[in-house]
């Protein structure tokens, strides 16, 4: 999708920490070359337009972060002198509004906000010096946004296409109570193999994210679409035509057929309200059946699929002892009521072996600050199978 002036670049696609290897697949489905990864971030090229699609069709991404220049710097004052010299007009309108995030870790700096102040500073001086007027400028990170990566003497400075992260998609306008990241349910979608051809159960369903997330998967509707404002669209180099353009094809991507059922349960009434009203935000409602429940009377259809509980962890939610009972219910309810499906469990490692059955495979994940596991189970028919393990992992 490459035009002779629509020129290659390099960008960094940044992500929640441990979420790389499901953000490079998606990179490699939208013919995108991985050429790093890293615990937070996959580096790829592209063009302008490879841009846009990434905003739109990413589930697992943060920002997407387009190079602008590599500069040397051992201390702010050469840091403001490097970003001075290069041609910011060519990028940052000067009717903007203009906001700098870092991160740093360079032994010249103690305040890891002065390296912001500094490189905005040296932007607005250059455009002064160039137009004779400067753009506002502020904290609010959602219209053109520079990002400054500086480790030891070297700094990164990138234009951010995303502005706020990609994960807030907007849908969720009543989060609930300690609610799992949009990325994050999407990478247990993908992990899980799901795609809509088979039902899926989420009981201790929350604010629906895990339901939404999937019925947007499943009907492939791209993300981004749930936005209508992005960092790209406040550079000089955006190209409204051209953006217009990648919405409509990413709407006609979305399949015309309806997935198979999708059911969401808690035992919390408002809970349930919020999840139906996320999704109708999201514009899925009509795809995810809703249900106050207890999750063991969850109705399970007859065909097999695929069940993924979310429980709490017991550092902000719940008491140990008692989710460690709630963990044996909820191995009893796959074992007893689930025969022929793939029952997954998301979460604290600390809780990871209260379940009563022995996993087929733990895939670590990292969730808002808890060291957390996927723990995938075979549920077979009969009792004698019901524990049995196929491709275990090495993962504890």
């Amino acid at each position: 999708m490459t035009t002779p002036t629509d020129p290659t670049r390099p960008y960094r696609v940044s992500c929640a920490p441990g979420l790389a290897p499901w953000l490079a697949a998606e990179l490699e489905q939208l013919d995108l070359p991985v050429l790093s990864k890293d615990h937070t971030g996959v580096a790829t090229k592209g063009t302008m337009i490879d841009g846009m699609r990434m905003l739109l069709h990413l589930r697992t991404a943060y920002h997407v972060l387009q190079r602008f220049a590599d500069i040397k710097a051992t201390d702010p004052d050469m840091l403001y002198a490097e970003t001075t010299r290069l041609p910011w007009e060519r990028v940052i309108p000067i009717d903007g509004y203009l906001s700098v995030i870092s991160a740093v870790n360079t032994p010249s700096v103690n305040n890891s906000m002065f390296p912001n102040v500094r490189v905005k500073d040296a932007i607005v001086d250059r455009l002064q010096t160039v137009h004779g007027k400067r753009p506002d400028s502020g904290p609010k990170a959602d219209r053109t946004v520079v990002h400054l990566y500086w480790k030891d003497d070297q700094a990164t400075l990138s234009l951010d296409f995303s502005g706020r992260k990609l994960t807030d998609r907007g849908y969720r306008q009543l989060p609930g109570k300690a609610p799992m990241r949009e990325s994050i349910a999407a990478a247990l979608l993908m992990e899980a193999e799901y795609d809509g051809s088979s039902p899926l159960v989420v009981p201790m369903c929350g604010s629906g994210t895990i339901a939404i997330e999937a019925a947007l998967l499943a009907t492939g509707r791209a993300p981004g679409l749930l936005r209508s404002a992005y960092g790209i669209q406040h550079l000089a180099t955006y190209d409204a035509d051209v953006w217009r353009t990648q919405r409509y094809e990413a709407k006609r991507l979305a399949k015309k057929t309806t997935p198979a059922p999708i059911i969401a349960t808690d035992n919390d009434e408002a809970m349930v309200e919020a999840a139906r009203k996320n999704a109708v935000t999201a514009g899925v409602d009509h795809l995810i059946e809703f249900d106050v429940c207890d999750f063991a009377d969850t109705e399970i259809p007859d065909a097999t699929g695929t069940l993924i509980v979310h429980g709490e962890y017991g550092q902000r939610l719940g008491d140990i002892d008692e989710l460690q009972s709630t963990y044996k219910r909820v191995g009893d309810f796959m074992k007893k009521q689930c025969p022929g499906w793939k029952g997954f469990v998301f979460t604290s490692r600390e809780l990871a072996g209260t379940v009563g059955l022995k996993p087929a495979q733990r895939v670590p994940f990292e969730h808002a600050g808890v060291d957390c596991r996927l723990l995938r189970f075979n549920l077979y028919s009969g009792t004698e199978r019901t524990n049995a393990v196929t491709n275990p992992t090495t993962s504890s």
